[in-house]
């Protein structure tokens, strides 16, 4: 009995640990993206919305992708499919040397879309192992070790890029650039997309090697329908007959507004510290912001390995997030921005930007409970629900472009009206977009998840 027991962590612990690795790989690319917002902004010369056509050609790669990702891997198995992944990204990462040399926002995005391809093999494959891999009442709390690396990987990767990129970004202000003839201009933002070059080579070359080393690792293949019941159906007919499933559909519904909310609260940030002049001594304190967002995730992956299964069920993990995500929205659009906080170590900020920054505890444990709780009772179709809820990170590639746009909207009009100090901007009120959000998360929670036929929803 101790023997099995043992076998049986084992088998687990292995997987385990390589997809810890490979969750950190998500999160260092994935959380690029926030820096990168204001600093298209300025080197390509964007409007607010415009930038943030950044995070749409990232996350719609997971939506196209999914499915076909889904057939890649019932062709080639889960490794295979990792790997394949892993030298997806490494060519996104590769396509920014010539789109940096031309400074072409159109190849920056075509690079970001292929490295969001990538990421949707990578993720296509991984989430469901790690719900079957073990108790699927413990799933919340192994995603939430997975999440801990995602979201660690994500508070480096933006302060990675702004020491060895954008740390003199207080020569290329706005401003400053504004001030120069067309040449000059032109000359100063061609030498500031070019430091995106090497990054970018030493990250596609590093990741290269970890394809090959997953390749020939012992992560051992896993079947999702081990009595043959899916499999045999066509991909067409495996979507049509799980939509049958109230618990998935309202699932992917809450997973993609969830990712909604994740993505603005960790990828807006800067630019919204940037609008409230959040600068500090060197003239790039705003690009760093997303580490905050990220450091508060960390925390709630932290307080969810800790606290679920044993004292909190992942159902009232889920009801929580969705009830403080409410309240600190509300706050965030209400609060003035005048009100500041002083912490020690880092510039007094203003308190509306910790509250976005908190949104990420409050994001934190809805992707590892709403994995489980949405794949539950599938059996052979998990992968296929897999799939549909990988399409489901849409949300992070339009609600930022809503929240662009209706930021824009407001900021004009104040303009338009010569009301360039108003308390409030377009920037702080756009994130009332995120309030259906968290509704939707807390209804998705108390009475979603239970439905077993639309019959009965």
């Amino acid at each position: 009995m101790n023997n099995s027991l043992a076998n049986k962590q084992n088998s687990t612990l292995v997987p385990m640990a390589i997809l810890t690795f490979m969750f950190f790989i998500f999160g260092f690319v994935t959380w690029l993206n926030g820096p990168l917002i204001p600093f298209f902004k300025l080197a390509c010369e964007l409007s607010e919305s415009q930038a943030y056509f950044v995070t749409f050609a990232f996350y719609i790669a997971y939506f196209v992708m999914a499915i076909p990702s889904s057939w890649l891997i019932e062709k080639v198995g889960y490794k295979n499919g990792l790997s394949i992944g892993l030298i997806i990204i490494a060519v996104g990462a590769f396509m920014f040397y010539p789109a940096a040399e031309t400074r072409t926002f159109g190849l920056f995005l075509g690079a970001l879309f292929v490295m969001g391809t990538g990421l949707a093999v990578l993720q296509t494959a991984s989430n469901p192992y790690v719900v079957v891999i073990g108790p699927r009442e413990s799933a919340a709390a192994r995603i939430s070790i997975l999440g801990t690396a995602n979201k660690l990987a994500g508070f480096i990767a933006p302060l990675v890029l702004t020491t060895m990129v954008l740390s003199n970004m207080a020569d290329y202000t706005a401003d400053k650039i504004a001030a120069l003839n067309a040449t000059a201009k032109a000359a100063a933002l061609d030498s500031l997309a070019l430091q995106l070059q090497a990054p970018y080579i030493y990250m596609g070359l590093i990741i290269l090697v970890l394809a090959v080393l997953v390749k020939f690792s012992p992560l051992p293949e896993i079947s999702l329908d081990e009595d043959g019941n899916v499999e045999h159906l066509s991909i067409f007919q495996q979507i049509k007959n799980v939509l049958q499933r109230p618990q998935l559909v309202l699932g992917v519904i809450t997973l993609m507004l969830y990712i909604a909310a994740e993505v603005l609260a960790g990828d807006s940030i800067g630019s919204f510290g940037k609008h409230l002049g959040v600068y500090g001594d060197n003239g790039d304190f705003y690009l760093k912001l997303t580490s905050f967002t990220m450091t508060a995730m960390v925390i709630g992956y932290i307080l969810g390995i800790t606290l679920i299964p044993k004292y909190v069920s992942q159902v009232t993990a889920l009801k929580i997030s969705g009830l403080l995500g409410i309240v600190l929205v509300l706050l965030t659009v209400l609060i003035s921005p005048k009100i500041m906080i002083a912490l020690p170590g880092i510039p007094a900020l203003p308190l509306v930007i910790l509250l976005v920054a908190l949104m990420g505890l409050s994001n934190a444990l809805c992707w590892p409970a709403i994995w489980p709780m949405a794949l539950q009772d599938l059996g052979g179709y998990t992968k296929i629900g897999g799939a549909l809820l990988i399409m489901a990170i849409i949300g992070g590639a339009i609600f930022p472009l809503m929240y662009g746009a209706f930021a824009d909207s407001i900021n004009i009009a104040n303009e338009t009206q010569a009301i360039t100090k108003t308390a409030k901007s377009g920037n702080q009120i756009a994130y009332l977009i995120l309030l259906p959000s968290y509704l939707m998360i807390l209804f998705f929670a108390i009475k979603g998840h239970k439905y077993r036929s639309w019959s009965r929803a």
